[in-house]
């Protein structure tokens, strides 16, 4: 049974930042896509960045403000979203795809951290 467990989530001001960690229960090398999306309230849940491979790939409106990371001897991927804007506020969840699966998302999901971004 894989866990993720996100951490990190909070209020904050428009502008300001905040840096989500995502710890897996087992390395992250037996993953090949590991991921942050998030779902607003009343919005379908949406893709803020995946890793697979060497490829990052980040949805447009945060481009420039969010930088995914990993620290593969603490088995922890991170988010850092700076310039943070009201519209960024949702749940945020951490995700990750074993190696020999293909669709994305992944099946596995951490149980989301709320971010909230004030005006």
């Amino acid at each position: 049974q894989v866990q993720l467990v996100e951490s990190g989530g909070g209020l904050v001001q428009a502008g300001g930042s905040l840096r989500l960690s995502c710890a897996a229960s087992r390395n992250i090398f037996s993953f090949n896509a590991m991921g942050w999306y998030r779902q607003a309230p009343g919005k379908q849940r949406e893709l803020v960045v995946v890793i697979t491979g060497g490829t990052t790939n980040y949805a447009d409106s945060v481009k420039g403000r969010f930088t995914i990371s990993r620290d593969d001897a603490k088995n922890t991927v991170y988010l850092q979203m700076n310039s943070l804007r009201p519209e960024d506020t949702a749940v945020y969840y951490c995700n990750a795809r074993p190696m020999g699966s293909f669709a994305l998302p992944g099946p596995y999901w951490g149980q989301g951290t709320q971010v909230t971004v004030s005006s």
